[in-house]
Formats: structure tokens, C-alpha cells, sequence
């Protein structure tokens, strides 16, 4: 299904004026914040893609060999002629794990808040899967209310890779499971990455590479408004900075900023002090119980759950 010009132009805008609420809004807050989601506009989500390829940076490969090792016990769970319907879908480079699982796939439907980026991967998969039907919709997973028509009566099997899961306060991550839960239908299922709670060191190098990448990642949030919202940010006037608190069992990342300075943003003007955080994102951490408990209280329950050897990683299957 591809999306007419008219529509796009109309979403850019959409888009825009809601990045722009969110930003005026987080940082005119006590503490303040800044949405993770607003992180993957095309740039965005291709230093994330560059931050999966660092080594310090395990989820990725790890989820991937554990992918590639139960996808068809996956297949056989999720049974013939079904959908699935990828949350927050990137490049969907583990995707194709199971697309390549599942030959006789009913449609594919990739969500994404990226539209370049949804557009681009949409592209490559009809190429290389030309039997496949690839139903795209960009839009906040957090907030969908339907799935194209062209899926029909077709099971819905969920994939939500990546630990994506972890960006979300147990809150957020209930109601997301609430929501996934109605939309794929009391038949369905969803196949969720989570990472594993671990030694601290290890969780802290994952989100502070060697080369940078992550840092450019979360400074690039600061470039979007320069560019989208006519922001006047000094990218070197600010720092990446990511922690484990083991309290709350969550990797926390911030902008920082390096001096006292005047920001002003779309003619609103923000003071920051040094030292003074900007939240951009937490990555949770769980344990056995967490996922059971989690997909409880999202109205699942853990059939399935594989994990790699060193338990770094996990891939539940939730009925």
C-alpha cells in the first residue's frame, strides 16, 4: 500500500507540529524531558541502526542468533497464513529471521514513526520479497487504534525486537500491551525482545561506545529542532550522558549541558545552567519473573522463552 504524495506532505506537517508540542512542552517541564520516540527521524534511526553494529553494543547480534535459532519453532507457533505486524520496525534487518520462517506469510505490516526510513525499508522488502504483501503505516505504536484492511482475518503475530520494550516506564509498557493485545486480536501473539538484567560494567560500555555513535545519536535530537524547529542549539555546549541505576534496574540517558547557556526555539527562549539534564530515554532491565509479570498485566501469558547462553538476552513468545 503505497502512500499518496498529498498524504505524506499532510503527515510531515503532523508530525512536525507534534515534535514541536512535545519539545516546548518537556523542556518548560520540572524535570525536564524529551520523548524517546522523537530520537528516529531518518538520521536518527540511522545512527541507531550504526549503534547496533558497535561491539560494545551486545542486544542486536545477541537477539539476532537467538532469533535465528528458534524462528522455526516461531513459525510453528504462529501458524500458516498469518500476519505480522512489526512495531517500531527500523530497517527490519531481523525481520527477515522470520519473514525467511514464514514463506507463506499472509502480509507484513511495519510500523514506524520514521516515514523516510519506513519508506525506504517498505522499498527494499517488496524487491526482495516480491510475493509478499508489505502493508506499511507510520504513526506511534503507542497510539494506534487499527491495521490496514488488506490484512484481513489473517492471525496477527506481534514483533516487538530490540528490547524497545525496556524505552517504556512499567506503566507504558503495560498500556502498550493492552493496546497490542486488542489490535492483534484475542487469537493473536506477540514475539517480544527484552533484555536481561546483567553486571552493571556490561550494561553501562552498551550505551557509551567507544566510537561515539550513541553519543551522536542522542546530540542529533538537538540537531532535529535546529533544523525543524528553527532551534538555536551549540551541539558541542552539550554532552551525552548514559547510567545504569541499578535501583530501578534501567539504563537512563540525558542530555547534558556543558556551561549556562540561552537556547531559543521556534522564538520561546529556555534557559539551561551547567550541569542542568535533559531526559531523552530509560532502557529497563528484566529477569524471568519481570517478563511473566509483564505480560500479565498486559493480558498475556509467557508461552515461549528463549534465551543465549550467557542469558544476555531474551525472546518471549506471549499468547
Amino acid at each position: 500500500m503505497n502512500m499518496p504524495l498529498l498524504s505524506i506532505q499532510q503527515g510531515d506537517v503532523a508530525d512536525r507540529e507534534d515534535f514541536r508540542r512535545a519539545v516546548l512542552g518537556g523542556l518548560g517541564g520540572s524535570p525536564r524531558a524529551i520523548p524517546a520516540k522523537f530520537l528516529y527521524d531518518a538520521r536518527g534511526s540511522a545512527l541507531f541502526d550504526a549503534i547496533c553494529e558497535q561491539p560494545e553494543y551486545y542486544p542486536t547480534r545477541t537477539e539476532a542468533r537467538i532469533l535465528t535459532a528458534c524462528a522455526g519453532d516461531i513459525a510453528r507457533l504462529a501458524g500458516p497464513g498469518c500476519a505480522l505486524v512489526e512495531y517500531g520496525s527500523g530497517s527490519s534487518v531481523k525481520t527477515r529471521l522470520l519473514l525467511d520462517a514464514l514463506p507463506d506469510l499472509h502480509a507484513y505490516v511495519p510500523i514506524d514513526i520514521s516515514r523516510q526510513h519506513l519508506d525506504a525499508t517498505a522499498r527494499h522488502l517488496r524487491e526482495d520479497y516480491p510475493k509478499l504483501s508489505v502493508e506499511p503505516v507510520c504513526g506511534d505504536y503507542m497510539a494506534l487504534e487499527a491495521l490496514p484492511s488488506e490484512i484481513g482475518d489473517a492471525r496477527r503475530i506481534g514483533f516487538f525486537p530490540g528490547s524497545t520494550i525496556g524505552n517504556l516506564t512499567p506503566e507504558e509498557a503495560g498500556l502498550f500491551l493492552r493496546r497490542a493485545r486488542r489490535l492483534l486480536r484475542s487469537d493473536g501473539a506477540l514475539v517480544l525482545g527484552v533484555d536481561l538484567k546483567k553486571d552493571p560494567a556490561r550494561l553501562h560500555d552498551a550505551y557509551n561506545d567507544a566510537a561515539g555513535v550513541t553519543a551522536q545519536f542522542t546530540l542529533n535530537l538537538l540537531r532535529r529542532m535546529n533544523r525543524e524547529l528553527e532551534a538555536n542549539f551549540d551541539l558541542s555546549a552539550f554532552a551525552h550522558e548514559a547510567f545504569y541505576n541499578e535501583a530501578e534496574g534501567r539504563i537512563e540517558i540525558y542530555l547534558h549541558s556543558l556551561q549556562d547557556q540561552l537556547i531559543t526555539i521556534g522564538g520561546r527562549r529556555f534557559s539551561f545552567a551547567a550541569g542542568e539534564r535533559v531526559h531523552t530515554e530509560y532502557s529497563y532491565k528484566y529477569d524471568d519473573s519481570d517478563i511473566a509479570d509483564l505480560a500479565r498485566r498486559g493480558g498475556f501469558s509467557l508461552a515461549h522463552n528463549w534465551t543465549d547462553p550467557d542469558r544476555l538476552f531474551a525472546v518471549a513468545f506471549l499468547r
